[in-house]
């Protein structure tokens, strides 16, 4: 296969399951500004955890100033000028599907150029919407594509390369949903097991739809501990750091390029860190720098990937790599 469409193919991957995660972080904190907060900086604290996490406080600082709701969910979810935005990552995936459309099959290409078209449709009446509606439509347009996908592409290197950039990119997602909770809404140490507290665990675990996966795994209520040691080190949680280290380790085997040796090698030692890691020596470490720390490397096994793999599209928009900024 051309780096070149590789290099696509792992774009237009990444972008659809940005878009879905950046569905997911707005609806924890649409969730959680529901829940009573008396602190002072409740509302400007909940509405920068989402920009924190996903790299956009910058942007919407120089361009908005103070957080607030409104306009937080809309540069997050509609703004063309925000790289992350769910609308400039859908229109960065339709771009490069259509790059590559010899490489897809039809019904995927059918699915992501309407799930496009269907948006510039929605904007102008998209204020109507209750935000919950829109997001659950873009994570059920997610979920589609990556039905569609594993239901009509060969198991060849076109399918390595989307399994490779989904996982990745939702292997830094989980991550940073995590901290935006861990790290950044918890007000202070006296909230800790109160009622807030448990209601913002309970919706992080609806964001990433593991509200029945923790009930079935663990069987009791809800604590800090068992939600980060089921969305880190469960290899049988779909969308933990864990289950996506897998997918993504065994995807570099099976490509096993003559180039790739430093990210196999990469991608297996993330992998050996999860694969034997205790939860009590994570929180020992201390949660929010454990996070960090991943981010930090998924990184580089990202830049490793690009290096061995992927080209330098000199002719198309490049990618956009998030901050790892994720402190307060």
């Amino acid at each position: 296969m051309l780096s070149r469409t590789a290099d696509h193919l792992f774009w237009m991957a990444r972008y659809i399951e940005r878009a879905e995660n950046t569905a997911r972080v707005l609806d924890v904190a649409h969730r959680t500004a529901l829940l009573p907060d008396d602190t002072d900086d409740a509302g400007a604290r909940l509405w920068y955890a989402p920009l924190n996490i996903c790299g956009g406080a910058p942007g919407y600082a120089t361009k908005h100033g103070l957080a607030e709701a409104a306009r937080v969910t809309h540069y997050m979810a509609l703004d063309p000028e925000n790289p992350s935005s769910i609308y400039t990552s859908l229109m960065r995936a339709r771009e490069s599907a259509r790059a590559v459309r010899g490489a897809i099959t039809s019904e995927m290409w059918e699915v992501i150029n309407s799930m496009w078209l269907d948006l510039k449709r929605m904007l102008p009446t998209i204020d109507n919407l209750r935000p919950e509606v829109f997001f659950e439509w873009v994570k059920e347009r997610s979920h589609l594509f990556r039905g569609v996908t594993l239901g009509t592409i060969l198991k060849d290197d076109a399918l390595y390369f989307i399994r490779l950039g989904t996982f990745l990119e939702r292997a830094d997602n989980t991550a940073r949903i995590l901290d935006v909770k861990y790290h950044i809404l918890l007000p202070s140490v006296r909230d800790v097991g109160g009622a807030a507290d448990y209601y913002q665990w309970g919706a992080l675990l609806n964001s990433v739809s593991a509200q029945e996966a923790y009930r079935k795994t663990y069987r009791d209520s809800i604590t800090p501990m068992r939600v980060a040691e089921l969305l880190i080190l469960r290899g049988d949680m779909p969308r933990s750091l864990h289950a996506c280290l897998n997918e993504v380790e065994s995807t570099l085997e099976v490509i096993n390029g003559r180039t790739g040796r430093e990210a196999r090698r990469l991608a297996g030692e993330i992998h050996a860190g999860l694969h034997f890691g205790r939860i009590e020596d994570i929180f020992e470490h201390g949660l929010h720098e454990y996070l960090t720390e991943f981010l930090t490397h998924t990184q580089m096994l990202g830049q490793e990937i690009h290096d061995a793999y992927l080209a330098v599209r000199d002719d198309h928009v490049p990618p956009v790599l998030r901050p790892l900024a994720l402190a307060s």
